[in-house]
Order: C-alpha cells, then structure tokens, then sequence
C-alpha cells in the first residue's frame, strides 16, 4: 500500500508527539521530520495543528489497538499481554528511549495551537475525548479477552484498566531510567495477577 503525503505527516506527528509532547510539535516540525512539501498542511489539514495532532491521536490509537487484538485473538490473555509490553519494549530501545506514548502525551500536556488557532479550550477537550477514547478501546480489548477466558465483567473490566494504567506508567518511567527494568517488573506481576484471576475461574 502506498504512503500519501497526508499518512505521512499524521504518522510523523504522532511519532514527534511520542517524543517532545504536543505544545512541541508544531506544523513546521511536522513538515521537516516528514519531508513533505509546507504546502500540504493547508491543503490536508485546513483546521491546522489541532485536526493533525487529533489525527495522529487516532493513528496512534489504532497502531496500538490493531494489534494488540490480533495478539489477544491469537494467543490469549497473558500471550497477549507478553506482546503488548514487547511492543512497548521495542519502541523503547529503538528509540534510545525517547519515544513514550503519544496517546499519554495528549493527556498531560495542555494544547496550545499555533499563533493562526483559536479557542485553545475547545481543541483541548476535543483532544482530551480523543485520548480517553484511544485508552477505553485498549481497556476493552482487553477485558474483551479476559471474558472469553471465564472471567466475570466486573473483574475483567478492573483488570482490564490495571494493565493499561501500569503499562502506560512505566512506558513513562523507562523512558526517565533509559532502562526496561521497571517494564519487565511490572509485566512480571501483571502476568502473575492475571494468571492467578484466571486460574480461579478455571477451578
């Protein structure tokens, strides 16, 4: 499938975003990382900054989601789980630990568009809904496959939000240590909590 120029600079922006947050990313920056013409922000992107930074939350949502459910499809709740974090893993170490999520970096920092934007507040909540979707879909992937192994909703919905929240976390935390250290302890644990959940179900 061929990459246009609007794929590009969304798949840009998120990966600026994962690194600098978004007040850091700007259009300017958008058109350099991608090496696409200045012209196609107008032209792509007629709302500016705020229609291609919530694109790129939704790119982002979905480069997660995708295959996060393939691997829960596939492989279960804990082979799921192991891909999950080795895909968080690999960001990491590719990156040199610059890159975090880019979903998380809408959720702590405050919009502030360029000098042409207006009523940053607006793009803000948008933003914000944005991110709470992106977070709720992965959630329910996962308590999706936590039913199917025999657990009950409520339970499977609180686990559910304890591996997205703790994953979330220690992305941020590797990315302060520039280790994987803390990603691989909380795997551990999740694995050992949701082992045990489903293993009660089983008896």
């Amino acid at each position: 499938m061929t990459t246009t120029t609007r794929d590009k600079m969304i798949a840009g922006a998120a990966d600026l975003m994962s690194r600098r947050g978004v007040n850091a990313t700007s259009m300017r920056d958008v058109v350099r990382h991608t090496a696409t013409p200045r012209g196609s922000i107008s032209h792509h992107f007629p709302d500016g900054k705020r229609q291609l930074i919530a694109e790129a939350v939704t790119f982002a949502g979905k480069q997660v989601s995708i295959p996060l459910e393939k691997a829960m499809n596939e492989r279960g709740v804990i082979g799921g789980l192991r891909a999950f974090v080795a895909s968080w893993r690999r960001q990491l170490e590719a990156t040199g630990f610059e890159a975090g999520c880019p979903v998380l970096a809408v959720a702590v920092d405050r919009y502030v568009g360029e000098a042409s934007d207006r009523d940053d507040e607006t793009a803000q909540q948008h933003l914000l809904d944005l991110a709470d979707g992106v977070f709720a879909d992965w959630r329910q992937i996962m308590r999706t496959a936590l039913l199917r192994e025999g657990l009950a909703a409520e339970r499977s919905e609180r686990l559910a939000t304890l591996v997205v929240a703790s994953i979330e976390g220690t992305v941020a935390m590797c990315r302060a240590s520039r280790s994987t250290d803390a990603l691989d302890q909380v795997q551990e644990e999740l694995e050992t909590v949701l082992s045990t959940a489903l293993a009660r179900t089983a008896g």
